[in-house]
């Protein structure tokens, strides 16, 4: 069963902080590379299986983070002083030619992890011989690894039926040129005097705002974990190949989590969260509105320790923009994936659709890479250049319900001969098509009060009591395998009853949104006229990346939720040691 899943990247809080000096782009490092890749080329072009393509990607990471706990720092890396830098390539080398390569899907079998992509450490230190001998030891290994997954490949088509994708393992690509001085990060402005195109990170500053802001969290007993967490990342990416590709460029972004948790009487998990997403510190919302937002997501929290636990139910709902984002990032997006499309353990959803209805005609759908910003907020799935030296490019997915393309690697599919920019990986991993900006356009958008008329009048129509608000998720996931049921489950934390007798709108807790794809496509009714941004990590094949899903709200007919799991934990046995706040 293959599973794949979109994470908030709030589940930072689960992984871990890195501290990270800076260093300047290096001209040592570039020409250690170039002669490597033209050495490797040169002496094997008389074997048995010469290369007939290399590229080598180094990405050179600087990265703090900072993690605060009822107001104290709880963690932080490194946890010395000492500098740490980290410098790394991946290499993509093959043997055969654009049609048939080491690449070639091995029909029988499964990889989740891919199996192009070499990767290592590189020295730090700009010394061309270091460098070089890291370069020829694991190329040497990529290119004996291709040569085995090479033959493996033709001995496996020779024993299988015939494929029904007959496409290229490999697109052909024009060359792309792109450079872009890398950055470096500075821990104050007086530091960055001089620095050309300096990536300011106040840590001080900003270790004491998480510090203030986690504080609030101590007047309360009942909050088991309240966190926040600050993350400043730079990235400086250089990536070579045979082809004549060269890119040179940076990739910065900044990150502020809020997440608290409790529990409620019966033993289940009540998590709630909060991300401000920038490419700058300078982006970051002003201290005075997190700690509003912290003050209602207490408020908010509370009450769902409080609330009913919500029934079984199949009817209509609403989807909130940040909801319905994560909604069509799971059933959707991941479909659309083309690479998928040519192996045969994938379900291929929409293999017969192209140019046929899927959505309402009043629906597009588009991934766009280019865009950093919606309506004024930024978003995470902007890059210039994917993973595989591509152009990130806009791509129309579905127009006026009619689909019409794939997200598009350098894996050729059926009628999709050539890459649209979505190759992408973390590194280590192989690049695939993945997502990028998720964008839900409508032409038949409704007020906020038009849309809860229409899902009243739906749920009388249906004889329902009441329909569903699904106002915030914290992800979910889909299955794809051919062999298993082509569904999708997304996880609900702050869910709403509304009453078709005019009651008040009842909180409840404890539900997953549950369903099949097609299905759920034909029950969309309309949009809301405001949008909703959802910025995570999504984790699949490649590994994780960022993406965005923006998306107006959804009027769905019929939506089917189930009861979630639930822990079987006491509460604490212990009370809290922190004084409990009067009116709570």
């Amino acid at each position: 069963m293959k599973i794949i899943k979109i994470i908030l990247v709030y589940s930072f809080l689960f992984t871990y902080i890195f501290s990270f000096n800076c260093f300047a782009q290096s001209n040592i490092l570039k020409e250690a590379v170039k002669k490597e890749m033209n050495r490797t080329v040169s002496e094997l072009k008389n074997e048995k299986y010469p290369v007939y393509f290399l590229s080598y990607y180094i990405t050179e990471t600087m990265n703090n983070q900072y993690l605060s706990s009822f107001g104290k720092i709880n963690y932080t890396y490194p946890r010395t002083s000492n500098l740490k830098k980290t410098r790394s390539v991946d290499i993509d080398l093959r043997v055969g030619d654009y049609k048939f390569d080491n690449s070639h899907i091995i029909r029988g079998e499964y990889n989740p992890f891919g199996n192009l992509s070499v990767f290592s450490f590189l020295p730090i230190e700009d010394d061309e011989k270091a460098i070089r001998s890291v370069l020829w030891d694991k190329t040497d290994r990529a290119y004996k690894s291709a040569i085995e997954a090479y033959e493996k490949a033709i001995s496996n088509q020779a024993v299988k039926i015939a494929v029904e994708d007959t496409s290229d393992d490999f697109s052909k690509e024009l060359p792309n040129k792109y450079y872009e001085g890398f950055r470096r990060l500075v821990y104050s402005k007086n530091e960055a005097l001089g620095v050309e195109n300096a990536f300011i990170v106040d840590t001080l500053h900003w270790i004491n705002v998480i510090n203030r802001l986690s504080s609030k969290f101590k007047k309360y007993s009942w909050i088991y974990s309240g966190d926040v967490s600050f993350v400043a990342n730079l990235t400086n990416k250089y990536y070579i190949s045979t082809e004549n590709s060269e890119l040179s460029f940076s990739a910065p972004y900044v990150r502020l989590m809020i997440s608290i948790k409790t529990k409620a009487e019966d033993g289940s998990s009540l998590p709630l969260y909060k991300d401000y997403y920038s490419y700058s510190c300078e982006g970051l919302p002003d201290e005075k509105l997190m700690e509003s937002d912290i003050d209602s997501m207490i408020v908010l929290l509370n009450e769902l320790r409080n609330a009913n636990e919500a029934e079984t139910f199949t009817g209509p709902a609403i989807l909130s923009g940040e909801a319905a984002g994560v909604f069509f990032h799971e059933i959707f997006g991941h479909r659309v994936e083309g690479h998928r499309e040519k192996d045969p353990a994938y379900s291929h959803t929409f293999k017969k659709s192209l140019d046929k209805s899927i959505l309402p005609e009043f629906m597009n759908i588009v991934f766009d890479p280019s865009k950093k910003e919606i309506d004024g907020k930024e978003i995470a799935g902007y890059y210039k250049y994917d993973d595989e030296g591509q152009l990130g490019q806009r791509v129309e997915v579905v127009k006026n319900g009619i689909f019409k393309s794939y997200l598009m690697s350098r894996s050729p599919i059926e009628k999709f001969p050539k890459s649209n920019g979505h190759g992408r990986r973390s590194a280590g991993r192989s690049a695939v098509a993945r997502q990028s900006n998720l964008i839900v356009e409508s032409n038949n958008m409704k007020s906020n009060q038009e849309l809860r008329n229409l899902l009243i009048a739906e749920a009388k129509k249906q004889n329902k009591d009441y329909g569903l608000l699904f106002d915030k998720v914290i992800g979910g996931y889909t299955m794809l395998n051919r062999t298993t049921i082509n569904s999708f489950n997304v996880t609900p934390i702050v869910v709403y009853k509304i009453y078709v007798d005019g009651r008040p709108d009842e909180l409840v807790r404890g539900v997953d949104l549950i369903g099949t794809p097609l299905t759920t496509f034909s029950n969309i009714l309309a949009t809301g006229d405001k949008y909703g941004i959802f910025n995570g990590m999504c984790g699949a094949e490649s590994g994780w990346v960022s993406v965005s899903a923006v998306s107006p709200s959804l009027l769905v007919s019929t939506i089917e939720v189930q009861s979630k799991s639930k822990s079987q934990t006491k509460l604490p046995i212990l009370p809290s040691p922190i004084n409990t706040q009067e009116g709570m």
